[in-house]
């Protein structure tokens, strides 16, 4: 994000616009060790500005708070070696602040709820387990499933990487067998690991939730910022 030096220097509460601009004039500005030469001059959140000798900020971090339902073919990440498309792909422009990224991820063929922002602080309540924070999918399966089975996965299943935390199931359809799977942890492909473990196959995952937000009717593929309400729910995980 960037903006120009005499916006930076009276968003810093240093006076009015004509007071700035005269103070640029009468080089009592140093842009990155430099007199400053204009205030139309560009700044970033990378550059350091002096006036009078004190450093100021040019730039207050823009915390942004963007809900994605995310397709199937598209990685939860920022960026790919092989080239391939990611969700940073699908984000606006205007949204594409430093330190962006997916809260938690979902893998390549997966789909769902997604929320992407630049609130490290955030991100860390909402994907560290010691704080148990609720993930609902919705889930097809290959066969209807076993109510021994059912039990089984409700208990927790041992896995490669150690005894999955209890969880919850609901049937949702027979045809095709869809269920609606609620639970707090956030390993590798899961949900995906948990069934094939017990002899099923997921023919379709998507995530409907995530702590207090829930996807709605926003289509695939689309993007929305998140409501003041919403933002300030989420804020008090912080």
């Amino acid at each position: 994000m960037s903006t120009t030096l005499l916006k930076a220097l009276t968003a810093a509460g240093l006076g009015a616009r004509r007071t700035v601009a005269q103070a640029v004039k009468d080089k009592r500005v140093l842009l990155n060790g430099q007199v400053a030469t204009s205030f139309s001059q560009i700044v970033t959140p990378e550059d350091k500005i002096l006036f009078d000798g004190n450093p100021i900020k040019p730039l207050a971090e823009k915390l942004v708070y963007l809900l994605l339902n995310k397709p199937a073919g598209i990685l939860s990440a920022t960026c790919d070696a092989r080239g391939r498309q990611t969700i940073i792909d699908l984000v606006p422009m205007s949204y594409r602040v430093p330190g962006l990224h997916p809260v938690g991820r979902l893998d390549l063929e997966s789909r769902g709820l997604l929320l992407i922002t630049n609130d490290g602080e955030l991100t860390f309540h909402l994907t560290h387990p010691r704080f148990e924070k609720e993930k609902e999918y919705l889930v097809e399966l290959n066969n209807t499933l076993m109510p021994a089975d059912k039990t089984k996965f409700e208990c927790g299943l041992e896995l490669e990487d150690g005894l999955t935390a209890q969880t919850k199931i609901v049937d949702v359809s027979s045809k095709p067998p869809i269920y609606r799977i609620t639970l707090h942890e956030g390993r590798k492909r899961q949900i995906r690991r948990m069934f094939q473990s017990l002899g099923y196959a997921v023919r379709d995952l998507k995530r409907t939730r995530l702590g207090c937000l829930r996807l709605g009717t926003i289509k695939e593929g689309e993007i929305r910022e998140l409501t003041d309400i919403e933002v300030g729910m989420l804020s008090k995980l912080k």
